[in-house]
């Protein structure tokens, strides 16, 4: 096999993907994992950029690591005491937890090795206009994407408006 650039740009972005999830979700600090899954996330977006999709790579970044995260962290804070701290698992849910994750990369490992990964060849990049894209985007056809962006997006905003009215002090 050889080394390219790309290889070892796509393994440094795995396994800062891997190092960053595994802090995000051993952290017991909140507003840390928020940072953390930020780092994730603009890692996953450096992971669009690597393949070439430099649409999906902003769009990463726009919504998830600009938006998402933004709202993530202000409802962690609004809603929480400086010195919050997640509690501490008890040992049957860490072992339940540890069985699941070794079950499901044992699983991954499995399907990995037995899949035959063929290499792309010919792959010329399609120029497609803000037209294309916008129709894409507000049509309601099979693939238009507008109405569910903007449904979730308003369900995550009334489940935080919701979270802040629950967690409010009286």
């Amino acid at each position: 096999m050889e080394i390219t650039l790309e290889t070892v740009v796509f393994y440094f972005l795995a396994v800062f993907i891997t190092v960053f999830s595994i802090m995000t979700v051993t952290t017991n600090r909140m507003v840390r994992s928020a940072t953390y899954l930020l780092f994730v996330l603009f890692g996953t977006a450096g992971i669009y950029f690597l393949l070439g999709y430099t649409f999906l790579g902003s769009v990463q970044i726009m919504v998830y690591a600009g938006g998402i995260v933004v709202l993530y962290v202000f409802a962690v804070l609004l809603t929480s005491g400086e010195g919050d701290r997640a509690e501490k698992l008890k040992r049957s849910k860490l072992l339940a937890g540890l069985g699941t994750t070794v079950g499901g990369a044992v699983i991954v490992l499995f399907i990995t090795l037995k899949h035959k990964f063929l290499a792309a060849t010919d792959i010329t990049p399609i120029e497609v206009d803000i037209k294309t894209i916008g129709n894409q985007m507000l049509s309601g056809d099979k693939y238009g994407y507008l109405l569910p962006f903007e449904a979730v997006s308003i369900l995550l905003l009334a489940c935080i408006v919701g979270g802040l009215l629950i967690a409010r002090k009286r």
